[in-house]
């Protein structure tokens, strides 16, 4: 089956992080008959949440109605989209962003605004609060694509130190084959 062929949907299911729940959906999809795609799976919080694109020669419903009691026992909140694009149809990323500093509002909008500012086009973001209560440091790593060099991202990224964030900007090492 090509990707041409290939009507794909978004499978977003979330709820409380527990050992088995990527084996018990995977294998009612595969119970379908559904072609799995890209995904995305993370714990977030406590919680476990599944991204990942579906497409199988069945309606949506029977999909939905096949997870319903698989949802229902692990508690997970299930919804389907369909989704335009398909596999194979973006960027590999070729710069990553690490960010440090004190957790504080607004760290996200300062470091990506200033990102998009410069046509910097994120692919993956993943953060995290370490540290302790009294002392919350924030993480967040960015993977993305750029025209840019690296110097002019850090040049532009070098004003959030004045606000005790630290920016480091580093090619990303892609392997093929």
């Amino acid at each position: 089956m090509t990707d041409k062929q290939v009507d794909w949907n978004l499978l977003t299911l979330v709820g409380a992080d527990r050992a088995g729940i990527v084996a018990r959906v995977t294998r009612v999809l595969y119970g379908l008959g559904c072609h799995l795609g890209e995904a995305s799976m993370i714990r977030l919080g406590g919680n476990f949440t599944i991204m990942l694109m579906v497409s199988a020669a069945r309606p949506n419903a029977d999909i939905l109605a096949a997870l319903a009691p698989v949802a229902a026992e692990l508690e997970l909140r299930v919804h389907l989209d369909a989704m335009s694009g398909g596999l194979h149809q973006h960027l590999l990323p070729n710069l990553q962003v690490r960010v440090t500093g004190a957790d504080r509002a607004g760290i996200v909008a300062d470091v990506t605004e200033i990102l998009a500012a410069q046509g910097f086009n994120i692919l993956e973001l993943e953060s995290d609060v370490a540290g302790d209560r009294d002392r919350p440091v924030y993480i967040m790593n960015i993977q993305g694509y750029s025209d840019h060099t690296i110097e002019s991202l850090a040049d532009a990224l070098a004003p959030l130190s004045e606000r005790g964030v630290a920016v480091d900007v580093a090619p990303v090492d892609v392997l093929i084959g």
